[in-house]
C-alpha cells in the first residue's frame, strides 16, 4: 500500500533498462532543442548561446546604502 512492493506493470509502462532510459532521455532532449530552435529566431538563439560571455559592469557602492546608519555615529 505504501510502496512496500513493486507495482504491477501495465502494457504502456516505461522500460527499466538503463540503456533504453538513457536513449529515451536523449531523444526527449533533442526534441526539446528542436522545438526551441523553431520557436526562437536567429538573434534570440545567438543571445542565448553567448549569454555566459556577456559583460556586466561591476556593482557600485558596496553593501552599505544611504539609509543605513553609519557605524560609530551617535544618533543624538
Amino acid at each position: 500500500m505504501f510502496g512496500g512492493g513493486e507495482r504491477p506493470k501495465s502494457p504502456g509502462s516505461t522500460p527499466t533498462d538503463p540503456a533504453s532510459i538513457a536513449a529515451d532521455e536523449s531523444e526527449y532532449e533533442l526534441d526539446l532543442l528542436r522545438g526551441e530552435q523553431e520557436r526562437l529566431d536567429e538573434l534570440a538563439q545567438r543571445q542565448l548561446r553567448y549569454a555566459d560571455y556577456a559583460w556586466e559592469p561591476p556593482k557600485q557602492g558596496g553593501e552599505r546604502r544611504a539609509d543605513d546608519e553609519e557605524a560609530g555615529a551617535d544618533p543624538g
